[in-house]
């Protein structure tokens, strides 16, 4: 999906729900055992209103080859989607040279996914074996984690913080129209202060919902400003997966996406 596409997807929906698939074994509703099973479902239960979905590949890979084999299913699921969501796999890879190419041909080549979240700290070799025709890096930035404090706000010697110059280098790295930047929504001060260096860069907002992070803020800062598309994809996982843990979790998850997708909407409209 390429950067005019996506923009105009989200401003025709008036939203930029991306749906998380974290699945944990532990949490899934009373009577549900199959682990792909049960992604689809929540697919089929918010694909009308889901504009990116990002499976979570460490809840799959920590199942072994079943989780593989699992993760093969929902992604074959999701590849075959006819309103064609970006799909985003949170992979978080972050290593350099031949690895890192294996990293991308295997998940973005061979997997189909249009983009894949990857960590900066081994600098620009980290990042641009992942920089293919048509795709997608996902680069961490400013995450909604507590412990994001430890390194991202770290104050450099010329006055920026480390998460700025890791903004400023993804400018040099690659462009608004192959790479997006995580910038979780429970900073949302800091989140406008990254749209001030990047306004043409897509965010992939994570935090809104069971981390409390709030939709309206993080449209209030973080959206494009004077120009269409509203630049967010705001990720919401457990608070839709896990809705219901009754025999209505596909209603009642159906039911957060549409809400979450309306809180969104309305404050991009204000």
């Amino acid at each position: 999906m390429t950067y005019a596409e996506l923009t105009q997807r989200i401003e025709e929906a008036g939203h930029g729900l991306c749906v998380g698939l974290d699945p944990d074994p532990s949490k899934t509703p009373s009577g549900v055992r199959d682990l792909a099973q049960f992604c689809i479902g929540i697919i089929e239960a918010t694909a009308h209103v889901a504009g990116a979905y990002k499976p979570n590949f460490a809840f799959f890979e920590a199942l072994g080859r079943p989780g593989w084999d699992a993760l093969e299913t929902v992604s074959q699921h999701l590849r075959d989607l006819p309103q064609k969501p970006l799909l985003i796999a949170d992979a978080k890879r972050g290593d350099i040279g031949n690895t890192a190419s294996r990293y991308a041909q295997g998940i973005l080549e061979v997997m189909g996914y249009d983009a894949i979240t990857v960590a900066p700290y081994m600098g620009r070799d980290s990042v641009e074996p992942f920089l293919r025709e048509g795709k997608w890096v996902v680069g961490l930035g400013l995450t909604s984690n507590p412990g994001a404090d430890d390194l991202q706000q770290l104050a450099l010697h010329d006055g920026r913080r480390v998460y700025e110059a890791v903004a400023d280098s993804y400018l040099t790295w690659g462009t608004p129209h192959n790479l997006m930047v995580v910038a979780g929504a429970t900073r949302p001060e800091a989140l406008g202060a990254l749209r001030d260096r990047m306004p043409d860069t897509f965010f992939l907002v994570p935090g809104v919902g069971a981390q409390g992070g709030s939709a309206e803020e993080v449209v209030r800062h973080g959206a494009f400003r004077g120009k269409p598309g509203m630049g967010l994809l705001i990720n919401a996982s457990r608070s839709i997966m896990y809705a219901s843990s009754g025999a209505d979790w596909q209603r009642s998850a159906a039911d957060s996406a549409e809400a979450l997708a309306a809180e969104i909407r309305t404050a991009y409209r204000a």
